[in-house]
C-alpha cells in the first residue's frame, strides 16, 4: 500500500486496500466483537430484516466472510500504518437489495450506479477526516472498476448526533467531496450522486486535488 495524505491536517496519513480474503482479519480487528455495531458486520443492506436478525452477530460475520471468499469485494479498509482504522462499503447498487425495498432510498431512476452505504471508523480516529478520505478512495475504487456514477445516502443533521446514527455518513462530507443532491424523500435523508470520469480521462476538478496527488488504492 502506498502512503497517502488526507485533507484535514489533523488527520493521520492513510493507505487504502480493498477487502479481500487476506485482509478479512484486519476487518475483524477493526469491527471488534460487536461486528462494528450490534452484530451488523455490514450485512444490513444485503439481507431481509428476518435474515439480518437471524444472523446478527456470528451469522452475519460468517455471511460476510463467505462473500469475500467468493471473490466479492464489498468495500475498502483504511490503514494508519499497519493498523486498520476505517471501513467504507462500496459496490454496485444491485449488491444492496434492501435499498430497492426502502421507501426513502428506492432507486431515483434506472441508471447503473455504485453505492456507498456504510462507514465505520475506529474511535481514536474519528473526527479527523477519515470518512472524507474513505469517500474519496471509494470514488477512485469505483471509477477504476468502470463506474460512472457514485451514489450515497447520508444523514443531513443540523445538530450533533450519535456516531451510530450516521453510519451512512454525514451530508456535509458528501457535499465537500462534490456530491450533488438528486432526491430527498424525508427531511434528513437526501440521495446524493457524484459523476465519475473514466479513469484514463481523470484530471483536476474544481475544488479537488490534481489526480497526480490523489490517494492510491492497492
Amino acid at each position: 500500500m502506498s502512503p497517502a495524505r488526507v485533507r484535514d491536517r489533523s488527520a493521520p496519513a492513510l493507505t487504502f486496500g480493498p477487502l479481500t480474503a487476506r485482509r478479512f482479519g484486519d476487518l475483524e480487528r477493526l469491527f471488534g466483537p460487536n461486528g462494528a455495531c450490534a452484530g451488523c458486520w455490514c450485512m444490513w443492506w444485503k439481507t431481509t430484516r428476518a435474515q439480518y436478525r437471524a444472523g446478527r452477530g456470528e451469522g452475519n460475520r460468517r455471511a460476510l466472510a463467505r462473500l469475500v471468499r467468493s471473490g466479492a469485494v464489498p468495500g475498502l479498509l483504511a490503514y494508519a500504518g499497519a493498523e486498520p482504522v476505517g471501513w467504507c462499503a462500496v459496490e454496485p447498487r444491485r449488491a444492496y437489495p434492501r435499498l430497492a425495498r426502502s421507501r426513502l432510498l428506492a432507486p431515483v431512476d434506472d441508471a447503473e450506479v455504485w453505492s456507498v452505504t456504510c462507514f465505520f471508523v475506529a474511535r481514536p480516529f474519528r473526527r479527523q477526516g477519515v470518512t472524507r478520505a474513505l469517500l474519496e478512495a471509494a470514488a477512485a475504487h469505483a471509477r477504476r472498476r468502470g463506474a460512472r456514477t457514485l451514489e450515497g445516502y447520508p444523514v443531513d443533521a443540523a445538530a450533533k448526533v450519535a456516531d451510530a446514527s450516521v453510519y451512512t455518513g454525514l451530508a456535509t462530507a458528501f457535499r465537500a467531496e462534490g456530491f450533488e443532491e438528486v432526491a430527498r424523500r424525508s427531511p434528513r435523508r437526501p440521495i446524493v450522486r457524484l459523476a465519475l470520469r473514466p479513469a484514463r480521462a481523470e484530471g483536476p476538478r474544481k475544488g479537488r486535488r490534481d489526480s497526480s496527488r490523489a490517494r492510491r488504492i492497492t
